[in-house]
Formats: C-alpha cells, sequence, structure tokens
C-alpha cells in the first residue's frame, strides 16, 4: 500500500442499535477498536518501512464515554494529540444533526486531537466543522447516482463519478467550512475533505 495519507481501521461503532447487535458494552466496543489500532499498527513494519497511515478512531456515545476513549488510547501508549496528524471520531454519522455531536466534537477539539468527522454533511459542517481538522462524506456521491447527467458528457448516465460535479460539490462543502470558519474565525484547524 502506498500514498494514503491515512486510512481508517476497523472500529466498533457505538450506536445503541449496533450495541443490540453485538450484545456487547460500549467498553468492550471501545476496548477492540483501540486493541484493533495497537495491532494494527505493530503490524505495519512487516509490510512496509513507511509511516503506519492507519489513524485512531475515538468511538463511544456520550462525552464521557469518548474521554473514556482517549483515556484507553493513552493507558496503552497512544499519543493522540502529539502523534497522528487526524483522530477519527466514530457513531456520528447518524445523528449529526444533533446538538450532542457539536458538544462531543467540541470538547474533543479542547484536547487538542486533530479531528476527522465521519458521514458529515453539509448542515454538520455549517454547525461544527470548525472543530474539524478533516471530514468525508458519501452525500455527494449518493447524490450524484440519483442525479442524471448535467455536464453534457455521454460518457456517464449519472453523476456519480463525474469530475464537473465532484468540483461543484467540493466548492459547496467548502463554502460551508469557510463560514463555519468565518463565525468562529478563532478555530485552529483549517478544514479538509476526502471524497
Amino acid at each position: 500500500i502506498g500514498d494514503l495519507d491515512w486510512a481508517a481501521p476497523q472500529d466498533w461503532m457505538c450506536e445503541p442499535w449496533m450495541l443490540a447487535k453485538t450484545g456487547l458494552t460500549i467498553a468492550e466496543h471501545q476496548r477492540r477498536t483501540v486493541a484493533n489500532f495497537v495491532r494494527l499498527v505493530e503490524l505495519w513494519p512487516d509490510y512496509s518501512d513507511a509511516d503506519c497511515p492507519v489513524m485512531p478512531v475515538i468511538q463511544g456515545w456520550t462525552v464521557d464515554d469518548y474521554l473514556a476513549c482517549v483515556d484507553l488510547y493513552e493507558q496503552h501508549g497512544v499519543r493522540l494529540a502529539q502523534d497522528y496528524p487526524v483522530v477519527g471520531v466514530g457513531s456520528v454519522c447518524r445523528r449529526q444533526a444533533t446538538r450532542d455531536i457539536g458538544d462531543i466534537f467540541q470538547t474533543l477539539a479542547a484536547q487538542d486531537l486533530p479531528l476527522h468527522g465521519f458521514g458529515v454533511k453539509l448542515s454538520g459542517l455549517r454547525r461544527y466543522g470548525r472543530y474539524l481538522t478533516t471530514a468525508d462524506s458519501m452525500a455527494w456521491s449518493y447524490a450524484g447516482r440519483r442525479t442524471p447527467t448535467q455536464c453534457g458528457s455521454t460518457r456517464h448516465k449519472s453523476e456519480a463519478n463525474c469530475l464537473i460535479y465532484a468540483l461543484a460539490w467540493h466548492a459547496r462543502v467548502q463554502d460551508a467550512a469557510d463560514a463555519a470558519q468565518r463565525v468562529h474565525p478563532t478555530t485552529r484547524h483549517d478544514l479538509q475533505t476526502a471524497a
């Protein structure tokens, strides 16, 4: 594997419906998430001399859960704020319209963590993008798969993989991130987005 800025590991989601499926606790999902990350970092040198691109992911449901997960990484010698360019925050994409997520991101950002938001839509960026270093979303692709070709190309039937459509989406995302930054100009994070 080469040319990766970062890669997300398997993490154990902590939404109540996921806990119901596994029958496990939030603490056990967090333990497995951290153990998986630690193991991947241990295995990486067997496959590459490059820096390990796997990012840690913090899991939880409440602010206290996420802080407990940060502590769990610390107990395993993983220094999130000092050693990683980006730290994922899991179990947020389906509840990004809630105030809880803004509080979670704000609290974690106050720990000087370079946060990555999984599945963050434009509404989420407007609400709490100022706390994120990076974010990703399938929203543009999801919409693009359902949008007939508008760019005039005869090579594709939808806008799912259209560069013009993707660049227009990126401009809207950047506008939302810029607007969030103008509202809160003292925030240190400059948002980058990944498709």
